[in-house]
Parts: structure tokens; C-alpha cells; sequence
């Protein structure tokens, strides 16, 4: 058995933006419900959920962030810190992407993820303290190679709605358009296995370029992130 080998699909989509409150009110105007991931006037992400599959993550990072890069590096291991400085370099727009992992899988996955020489970082146990109060825990691992998606166990409790049709009609992501740098192939299908949601392109640097999203009948462009319409099933998707 190859341990490698991914038990889940993509968790979230992760566009980062210069300024949270605005580019909620944007999505907001756009036709999209939003929720930010803590306490509004401090937050520093922010969620589009839909009922079930991946989910879109707005977040932005410290103006200083450099000062955070060795600190970060210590706790999630080195690249990390790279990692969300490239966020904020490359300007608005998709800047990563999580890909779940079921707790208990987790480690023998790193296991496996090591054994065919991908190197991760270390695991990092997290816990959010939510906009009601109440609280949601998870752990997240990075790969060493900060354009490599990364790994995360579901929110628990689940953070998912029970029933969400956006006001715009968006109901899920029907595709994620994943560039990657022929490099990155190798350690990319170890990562993500055969996740039939990626859609794989040749790209110079590896990173999402764009996703479909299922009931969204016209295409958005918004801070720096291409939303593309799909308004029936996922055979009838356009751009």
C-alpha cells in the first residue's frame, strides 16, 4: 500500500487580498454570502462555504508580515515562512491551495509523503475561535516547497452549512484550473493523487489560476481571481 497516496479531496481555495473588509463587501455585492472566519473587526480571514466539497478562503496577512517569517518558519517548519510572504508578493489573487486529509491518516501520510521524498514541514494543531464564539480545531501541514498545495484534516466540529444556495446561484466548485511547473509533477500527484476537480495545466510556476464555480452563470473577475461560470451540471462549464 503507498501511503502516499491521498484518502480526500481539496479542502479550500485560498485568495489572498490586500483589504479583507473590502473585498468581503465586494463578494458580498458580487452575490456571494460570506462569513468571516473570526471576530469581524480583527478577523484576517474569511469564508465563502457551500454545502459540501472545497470552499473559498479570503485572507489577508500583517503589513509587516516579514517580521513574522522565522517565527512562522519555527512553528510550521522551514518554507512556511516563504510561503505566506509569496502571498502577499504576488499580489490579489488564488494564492494556495489545502487539500484534506482525514486525522488519523494524516501521519502515515506524512510518512509515505517522506518515504517517496517529499518533504513537509512539521504539524501545526490549530484552533479558531469563530465569529458566535464558538470554536473549530484542525492541524495543517506545509510542504517544504512553498508553491506545493498543503495539507489539512477537516474543521471539527464541521464548519459546513447544512443548506447554502448564494444569492448569484453559486452552489460549489465544479473545477480548480491548478498551473504546475514540470518539476512539480511528481510530488503534485502524491499530494493530490487523482482528484478529478483538479484540472492540471502547464504553468512556469505551479498555483491555481482560476476555478469553475457550478450555478454561476457569468464569469467574475474579482481581486485578482477568476471565477468561472458554470451554471448547470460540470459538462456544460464555460469561461
Amino acid at each position: 500500500m503507498n501511503t502516499a497516496q491521498p484518502s480526500s479531496a481539496c479542502s479550500h481555495v485560498l485568495l489572498w487580498v490586500r483589504d479583507l473588509h473590502q473585498a468581503v463587501a465586494n463578494f458580498r455585492a458580487a452575490g456571494f454570502e460570506v462569513t468571516y472566519a473570526t471576530a469581524e473587526a480583527s478577523a484576517q480571514h474569511a469564508h465563502i462555504w457551500f454545502c459540501q466539497g472545497p470552499i473559498i478562503e479570503l485572507l489577508t496577512t500583517p503589513r509587516h508580515a516579514w517580521l513574522f517569517k522565522w517565527p512562522i518558519d519555527c512553528l510550521a517548519g522551514r518554507g512556511a515562512g516563504r510561503r505566506m510572504l509569496r502571498w502577499a508578493a504576488q499580489g490579489e489573487g488564488f494564492c494556495d491551495l489545502a487539500l484534506l486529509c482525514e486525522d488519523p491518516a494524516l501521519a502515515p501520510r506524512l510518512k509515505g509523503l517522506a518515504a517517496c521524498g517529499v518533504s513537509m514541514g512539521r504539524t501545526v494543531n490549530w484552533r479558531r475561535t469563530c465569529a458566535d464564539g464558538s470554536q473549530t480545531r484542525f492541524r495543517f501541514v506545509y510542504p517544504r516547497h512553498d508553491r506545493l498545495p498543503f495539507l489539512v484534516t477537516p474543521y471539527s466540529p464541521s464548519q459546513h452549512p447544512a443548506h447554502r444556495v448564494h444569492p448569484n446561484g453559486a452552489t460549489g466548485l465544479a473545477a480548480i484550473h491548478l498551473g504546475v511547473h514540470p518539476d512539480d509533477h511528481a510530488a503534485l500527484h502524491l499530494l493530490a493523487g487523482d482528484d478529478p476537480l483538479l484540472r492540471l495545466q502547464p504553468a512556469t510556476h505551479t498555483g491555481v489560476q482560476a476555478v469553475q464555480v457550478t450555478g454561476l452563470a457569468h464569469p467574475l473577475n474579482l481581486h485578482g481571481a477568476q471565477l468561472l461560470g458554470c451554471p448547470t451540471a460540470q459538462g456544460d462549464c464555460h469561461a
